[in-house]
């Protein structure tokens, strides 16, 4: 068990001897809060603190961290508050406290959720202060040495949440020491027989190789020393874990592992590394594709080194990483290796560390982003990058993980080239900005002012900013088309009424809206909005409560729908909206009834989504059921040349080559059939549901015919 003394012993040099005081001062605080405690182990309760303070004793952080550390499951295992926390400590301690405490109460609901709501706790405690995580990290790394003495159950949960959250957040800090320990504590309990099996090859493999290991290890020592380089030369052996991660990805056997064994060379300069690299690759033939500078193209957490693979005379293969002392450092400590913290300087996400960048991200996300399904797949993008790096025409190197397109470089580059984006320039050739790019590609985008986003973008990206970026600009295009529409609806039906002249008073008018819906609008622009969207039904009942003065006018005994009916058949319209594209005007087209262009149709106000267009044969509209005060007048636009689907059920004799010749009569139409499904009957007939993409009704309508006209087909009718 870790003492006091030894972690005094360990910052004596960092430290004055009031720091220490101090430090000892939080360490008897915690010693009389958990008196009597016992961990699962059978050790005292205070051995935990200790261990997660020790670690992060090793780690060179601050004094108000390691107190937090010795203090940080005081409040939620113990009878003392945090007000005694801050009243002894201060304000800075009791908040990094806070934040771990909050991290841990997470509720239990569907597994996602409680991922997600752990996420998103860790998130904003993060960008409140970063120290939080650090603590969390070395407090998960110490509990899961315990793991054994816990049910099954509860050590696989943990385990994975470990490789799920805790390992990959870790790896985003540059923290690679933190990260493979965690990885390798959780692998056994999250697979246990996956894990042993390893075990079992890894021992004798490592048996046959230590001493190949040391034999090379003192042959490279030798060859720098020859050319007169001073370098500190490491041994390594490959983790478990990153075996197991190497063989599912590669979907090889462990024989075919062949950087299981590595040295690692230590130099005092970036110059001294290439020199080293130089010196090897001339002493040893090595494997270009396992090649990577990533001294000169660093990874998304600032990691640097030189990689490169090596066969020796006896055909054996070593991986080589190549580093300054520096690059070491942060490779194994990451942020935490130089996280200062002056006295008033801001503890949260500093703007100049680009490795904060990714965190910026996800914060953003989480407030944007409500389902946890969709959020934790954006997550893992941003948690786990396994980075491509494309290039500007002028050299600037864009990182972007597996499977971006050349529009989330556009959004990478800046907001405004994203939100224009028209296509790209890959390689000196024209392509269309959702082209997947690949490592070593040169982008050009090119950008046009008439250009703005679409729905169909959303699948055209890969990184949660420029995914965010796209939201935004939809919100504001939908939030502006709901706004013009609720003020037509709204100006529409007050020209029935004879009003007051404070009707005319906008901010009198605000107050009325305000008192009767109970809701604090900040302006008219919000009540349009509640309108357009469906929110809010603009009818009788509601104008009668605004002043009850005016007097009603009479419907007549035609409905609504029935006027509808007749507007769109020619009548002279009120409230008309035009269709151009459903996707650009943000639009919905009914599911039920997939409505076409050049049928008639209703918009129906959805309550919180918006218009839904549906066609006038739709059963909904028939038999109406929708409710006739939400249906709005829309038509058509002849220039929109869209692009829909019907489905056709066609009605034929079972004979040999009926479904090919229906086929080519739907091709020689350049119509397009995307699903179909036959059923032949006891009958002697075949019964056809095609799903047939075309441009409008009169294009189906060809199709029907021309579909009538072929031998044995005895109907073909829309479904």
């Amino acid at each position: 068990m870790i003492r006091f003394d030894d972690i005094a012993e360990k910052i004596q040099g960092d430290y004055t001897e009031k720091d220490i005081r101090t430090l000892q001062k939080a360490y008897i605080f915690a010693a009389r809060a958990h008196k009597g405690q016992i961990r699962r182990s059978g050790e005292p309760y205070l051995s935990h603190p200790l261990e997660v303070t020790n670690l992060l004793a090793e780690l060179r952080l601050d004094l108000t961290t390691l107190i937090a550390a010795l203090l940080h499951d005081v409040p939620e295992d113990t009878d003392v508050s945090l007000a005694e926390i801050r009243e002894n400590f201060g304000r800075e301690v009791a908040t990094l406290v806070e934040g771990v405490t909050k991290i841990s109460r997470v509720e239990d609901t569907s597994p996602e959720e409680t991922r997600a709501e752990t996420i998103r706790k860790i998130i904003l405690a993060m960008t409140d202060d970063l120290r939080v995580i650090f603590i969390k990290l070395a407090d998960r790394w110490h509990n899961l040495k315990t793991l054994h003495f816990l049910s099954e159950d509860k050590q696989k949960r943990i385990a994975q949440e470990t490789l799920d959250i805790y390992a990959p957040i870790a790896n985003r800090l540059g923290m690679g020491r933190m990260r493979a320990e965690l990885e390798e504590l959780a692998f056994r309990y999250v697979d246990p027989d996956e894990y042993f099996r390893l075990v079992a090859l890894v021992e004798p493999a490592l048996k046959q190789g230590e001493k190949e290991l040391k034999r090379f290890k003192k042959e490279m020592e030798q060859l720098m020393k020859d050319n007169h380089l001073e370098v500190e030369v490491q041994s390594r052996i490959k983790r478990r874990y990153s075996i197991y991660i190497k063989m599912q990805k590669k979907n090889i056997d462990f024989d075919q592992v062949y950087d299981f064994m590595a040295l690692r060379i230590i130099t005092d300069s970036v110059k001294s590394c290439y020199a080293a690299l130089g010196i090897i690759h001339q002493r040893w033939p090595h494997l270009p594709q396992r090649f990577h500078d990533y001294i000169a193209m660093p990874k998304s957490n600032l990691y640097q080194s030189l990689h490169t693979t090596i066969i020796t005379e006896n055909r054996q293969t070593f991986e080589i990483q190549i580093r300054t002392r520096e690059m070491h450092e942060l490779a194994e400590n990451g942020i935490a290796a130089h996280w200062k913290y002056k006295e008033g300087a801001p503890s949260g996400l500093g703007s100049e560390d680009q490795r904060l960048q990714w965190l910026r991200e996800i914060a953003t996300l989480f407030s944007e982003q409500k389902n946890p399904k969709e959020f934790l797949k954006n997550l893992k993008i941003n948690l786990i990058p396994e980075e491509i790096y494309a290039f500007t025409p002028k050299g600037k190197v864009i990182s972007l993980p597996p499977g971006a397109t050349a529009l989330d470089f556009a959004f990478k580059i800046h907001t405004e080239i994203g939100l224009q984006a028209k296509e790209a320039r890959i390689n000196g050739e024209i392509m269309p900005i959702k082209t997947v790019l690949k490592s070593g590609d040169i982008v050009e985008i090119i950008t046009s002012a008439d250009r703005t986003p679409r729905r169909s973008w959303l699948n055209w990206v890969a990184t949660a900013s420029a995914r965010q970026q796209i939201k935004k600009h939809l919100n504001l295009k939908r939030r502006s088309l709901s706004l013009a529409l609720g003020k037509k609806l709204w100006e529409k039906e007050l020209k029935k009424y004879k009003l007051p002249p404070s009707f005319q008073n906008e901010a009198d008018l605000l107050q009325r809206i305000r008192h009767q819906l109970n809701l604090p609008l900040n302006s008219l622009d919000d009540f349009y909005y509640l309108v357009g969207t469906g929110q809010l039904i603009i009818n009788e009942e509601f104008i009668k409560g605004l002043h009850s003065g005016i007097k009603l006018p009479s419907t007549g005994p035609a409905g609504l729908l029935k006027k509808m009916v007749d507007t769109i058949s020619g009548r002279p319209p009120g409230v008309r909206l035009v269709i151009k594209d459903p996707e650009e005007q943000m639009f919905q087209l009914a599911r039920c009834c997939s409505p076409i262009k050049g049928e008639p149709v209703v918009g129906y106000l959805t309550g919180g989504k918006g218009l839904t267009i549906h066609a006038q044969r739709c059963h909904l509209v028939q038999k109406e059921i929708l409710d006739s005060q939400r249906l709005i007048e829309v038509a058509w636009d002849p220039a929109y040349p869209g692009q829909f689907k019907a489905r056709l059920m066609i009605k034929a004799k079972d004979s040999p080559g009926v479904l090919a010749r229906v086929a080519t009569a739907v091709a020689e139409l350049k119509g397009n059939i995307s699903r179909a499904e036959v059923k032949t009957g006891s009958d002697g007939r075949a019964h056809m549901s095609l799903e047939v993409a075309i441009n409008d009704l009169g294009h189906l309508q060809e199709i029907s015919k021309k579909i009538l006209r072929l031998k044995d087909v005895y109907s073909a009718t829309r479904e």
